[in-house]
């Protein structure tokens, strides 16, 4: 199967990435997408102009993606100036075509960041689009729609998970490849202090949703609940 993270932000596959990491490890090809140039990710460097911004978060998650024998694509809208439009919603049905997803990954339907709840919008109606051929792209149109999660929001607010994926095995590895976002890892040092940095965020999460469902580290999901999106029998791993 093509497993693909449709995510705002580069370093937003973090909520996914251990799943996604298991199933690489049982076969699959992985996928990375990110709607936005991520620029405005620098809080702890606000003087850095965007474009120089924009090229750091782009070589981290390249990074991250080549670690894991991944596609990385990104549709460069301005971060935190995400809209729902013609131009973006045809770049992202392209981009969901020509990885053949399966799986996609996207953000909670309601999130504290304007963007990550656009890129919820645009996942349902881009992957409903993939396999219907009105809308012309490059990439020709898919045999049908993919399954579609949605991943955690920062903080959690107002999502009751219904899946839960032990990350156990993986926690270490999903560690190491949170901090190829080293720009991100500053930011949470700046924010935090030494000691909780991104990796230990992410082990933070992490630790909460095994607590949930009795193991020692998971990821929690909820299934987008649209025509297509819903398969009637089990993917995640």
């Amino acid at each position: 199967m093509n497993i693909v993270s449709v995510m705002a932000h580069q370093d937003d596959e973090l909520m996914c990435l251990g799943t996604m990491i298991r199933f690489k490890k049982m076969g699959h090809q992985l996928h990375f997408i990110c709607l936005t140039d991520g620029s405005m990710g620098m809080v702890h460097k606000p003087d850095m102009p965007l474009y120089e911004a924009a090229a750091v978060r782009h070589r981290e998650m390249s990074e991250l993606a080549s670690k894991l024998g991944a596609t990385y694509t990104c549709l460069n809208a301005p971060d935190e100036y995400l809209f729902d439009n013609r131009e973006i919603r045809n770049a992202l049905i392209n981009a969901l075509r020509a990885t053949k997803a399966d799986v996609i990954f996207t953000h909670f339907t309601t999130d504290y960041n304007l963007d990550h709840m656009t890129t919820n919008q645009l996942v349902r109606q881009c992957a409903m689009h993939m396999p219907l051929p009105m809308i012309k792209t490059e990439a020709a149109p898919t045999a049908t729609t993919p399954a579609v999660f949605m991943t955690e929001p920062f903080s959690g607010f107002e999502f009751e998970p219904s899946h839960w994926v032990d990350i156990t095995d993986v926690i270490e590895e999903k560690m190491e490849l949170a901090k190829c976002h080293k720009s991100q890892d500053e930011a949470f040092i700046a924010a935090y202090g030494e000691g909780r940095g991104i990796d230990n965020w992410v082990k933070t999460v992490s630790a909460k949703r095994g607590d949930q469902c009795g193991v020692q580290y998971a990821e929690a999901f909820k299934p987008m609940l649209s025509r297509g999106l819903v398969k009637p029998y089990s993917i995640l791993p």
